[in-house]
């Protein structure tokens, strides 16, 4: 694949190519952020997840979709290969819906080293938005939103990544520098878009950052913070979710598509 770069950068709307350093690094994954979504929508339409560069760029970029953190992650790093990034992919193991319990290698995210630093980058992740951060144990950031993140090293499960919004620190979820191939994505990615235990496959999910906060829609429930402004409704006309997700998300279905998700006592 011959990656089109001026239309991904476009797609954010950053006219200028980010520089292959932190700064750069930093700039790239907050535009990818705020301007594609996390969503999985197309599982419950039932047309399957590929993963490949090409199925990605024509959803992200051309169809001006989203998709959940194998989507993303893979667009992001062939983008940043086209920049000049050296990066690799890891998977880790999401801890904020399986706090007890020790989840699978359900996500993936970017290793990049700058100058012989790495770091982590990951646009991917939809309940919240990480800044790129420097692979050092006890690393700490505040993020646009007022969140608290730190990376820590994990006698166990390699490196932890936590979130405090101000109710304590909550782990977000966990990864090795295991060498990561393209099987080991696909099957990662199976599960998610096939398994009945994913809550990919039964949750209407959609999500993006804003400026100073965060938006989203899980089933009917939405909710939005941006600084000191939170709205949050439950919706129930197809006609307003069809146009909440136009207006807000960037997503446009059909409403024979909205109804086919069944979110409103028709599958």
């Amino acid at each position: 694949m011959s990656f089109d770069l001026d239309a991904y950068l476009a797609r954010l709307t950053l006219g200028a190519r980010p520089s292959p350093d932190p700064e750069g690094l930093a700039r790239l994954q907050r535009a990818h952020r705020l301007a594609i979504p996390f969503e999985n929508l197309d599982v419950i339409l039932g047309r399957g997840i590929a993963i490949d560069s090409d199925s990605v760029f024509a959803k992200l970029v051309t169809a001006r979709r989203g998709g959940y953190c194998f989507e993303h992650n893979r667009l992001f790093a062939d983008a940043l290969a086209a920049l000049g990034f050296a990066a690799r992919p890891l998977l880790g193991r999401v801890w904020i819906m399986n706090p007890e319990q020790t989840p699978g290698l359900t996500h993936t995210l970017s290793l990049v080293t700058i100058d012989g630093q790495d770091w982590i980058a990951d646009p991917g992740f939809g309940g919240s938005y990480t800044p790129p951060m420097p692979l050092v144990d006890g690393a700490t950031l505040v993020a646009p939103d007022g969140a608290t993140f730190r990376l820590a090293a994990d006698e166990t499960h390699g490196w932890m990544l936590s979130r405090d919004a101000g109710e304590g620190w909550q782990r977000q979820y966990s990864f090795t520098l295991a060498a990561v191939w393209d099987a080991d994505l696909q099957m990662g990615n199976h599960w998610c878009a096939t398994a009945p235990a994913s809550r990919f496959t039964h949750s209407r999910i959609v999500s993006i950052v804003l400026p100073n906060g965060f938006a989203s829609l899980n089933g009917l429930s939405y909710h939005r913070r941006n600084g000191a402004d939170e709205a949050a409704a439950e919706i129930s006309d197809p006609r307003v979710y069809k146009l909440r997700l136009s207006m807000l998300f960037g997503i446009d279905l059909s409403a024979e598509e909205v109804t086919r998700l069944g979110l409103f006592g028709a599958a």
